[in-house]
């Protein structure tokens, strides 16, 4: 059985969006009594806005290594498997998806840590339209067989300050006229990033989550197309949502996939669209963990009032340090 209490924890994906948010609330549910919260990156230097956080240490570290992962593991009290990726091909989805939680889980069994927090996706499934989704659910199955004591977590699509969601439709609709959309009838109930952080902490402190699957989604319901409606509203830039057909949808996921840097849309992503982003309802959600799901329209409007008017440019203006240059 997991030893409590749990006090030194591993987090893995914890530079990340939802990671960020994570290291924060252990760092409150700690209080300074104890424990440490390490944070592994091949790129330490993406981890600057963690490193004021106390307890926190943040290694450079290859994942793919299985010795540097025993090493990581051991002496832990929990694990926490946040690492994900959006665009890639089948391999590289394998690789992030279904051989880290296998490698990962392994490793936790020889090193006897038994608690493994992992967090997957809303629509996971064997047969599931695109490779992503697909890749999740073999990932899911891993850590089921693993015998941990094992909690798993679905989250929607996730909002929340500076997100890759909200705030790109917001800023596509300051620079363009009319917004171009795929996938523009696609449901999803997206949740925002605070509340996953707080259901996995809720987690790792309670053993009747053990062998449990959570769906963590919003209050409400929502098209992409009103999504980005409100995203564009909400920023101050509203344009007109000009929803594609599937065959040109493609043809721009096509184009952006081989634009350089990362496609802001795939193919894959279409595909994964093509299922709905919602709790089944079959499984407990974030009420089972004690926490009210926020809604979009209580968070967003606030986050995305800098963009409006002459604050816009507070982000400019903010950032620069003694130095005289832009951190």
């Amino acid at each position: 059985m997991t030893r409590l209490p749990i006090k030194n924890i591993l987090v893995l994906g914890g530079t990340g969006f939802v990671g960020s948010r994570l290291c924060e609330q252990l760092v409150a549910r700690s209080g300074g009594a104890g424990g440490r919260i390490t944070v592994p990156s091949r790129r330490p230097q993406r981890a600057q806005s963690l490193r004021p956080l106390p307890t926190l240490e943040l290694p450079q570290a290859d994942l793919g290594d299985d010795a540097v992962l025993a090493k990581l593991v051991a002496g832990c009290d929990a694990v926490v498997n946040l690492v994900a990726i959006l665009h890639g091909d089948d391999q590289q989805f394998h690789d992030m998806h279904v051989d880290l939680p296998r490698r990962l889980a392994s490793v936790c069994a020889a090193q006897d840590v038994r608690r493994l927090i992992h967090v997957s996706a809303l629509g996971v499934s064997p047969d599931a339209p695109s490779a992503y989704l697909r890749s999740k659910a073999q990932g899911e199955a891993e850590v089921r067989a693993s015998g941990l004591d094992w909690t798993l977590l679905r989250p929607s699509v996730m909002f929340g300050e500076n997100d890759r969601f909200i705030n790109l439709f917001a800023t596509l609709q300051r620079l363009t006229p009319v917004v171009p959309l795929g996938g523009a009838e696609a449901t999803m109930q997206p949740v925002w990033v605070e509340d996953v952080a707080a259901a996995i902490v809720r987690s790792i402190d309670s053993p009747a989550t053990v062998k449990q699957t959570f769906e963590c989604a919003g209050p409400a319901i929502f098209t992409l197309r009103q999504l980005v409606e409100m995203a564009g509203e909400w920023s101050g830039h509203q344009r007109p949502v000009l929803a594609l057909p599937d065959a040109l949808a493609r043809i721009q996921a096509w184009v952006m996939e081989h634009l350089p840097g990362q496609p802001l849309l795939s193919r894959d992503n279409l595909l994964s669209l093509r299922v709905p982003n919602i709790a089944i309802g079959n499984l407990p959600g974030l009420d089972a963990l004690g926490i009210v799901a926020t809604d979009i329209r209580s968070v967003m409007p606030a986050a995305l009032a800098a963009s409006i008017g002459p604050s816009r440019l507070d982000r400019l203006r903010g950032p620069i340090g003694e130095s005289g240059r832009r951190g």
